[in-house]
């Protein structure tokens, strides 16, 4: 299994915009085969000295994946194009990081 945490930051005022047409994709992404989770995620309000805040403008996307294989399918599937298609003049910048949980 492979983690990837995805750093979205919207141009200003486009989050919501983003968020809407991800989470319009998001049925025929977790629909693939080895997404095991894709889930977009906001600061959380409230939690305090603990949390470095993303701001208003960005937001997370937290996935699993079955294994490198699936990823990268994923990357190529042409719903993934569309979305990057629809979002590419609202977005501001993008950081992709695929993790393993093999840290022994």
């Amino acid at each position: 299994m492979i983690h990837v945490l995805a750093h979205i930051v919207a141009k200003p005022g486009e989050r919501a915009r983003i968020l809407e047409i991800m989470l319009a994709n998001r049925p025929a992404v977790l629909a693939e085969d080895g997404c095991l989770a894709y889930e977009p995620a906001i600061d959380l309000e409230g939690a305090g000295a603990i949390q470095t805040p993303l701001g208003p403008d960005a937001f997370m996307v937290v996935e699993r994946w079955a294994d490198l294989a699936a990823l990268k399918a994923h990357a190529a599937a042409p719903h993934m194009k569309a979305y990057a298609e629809a979002t590419r003049d609202l977005v501001a910048s993008r950081t992709i990081h695929v993790l393993t949980p093999d840290v022994a």
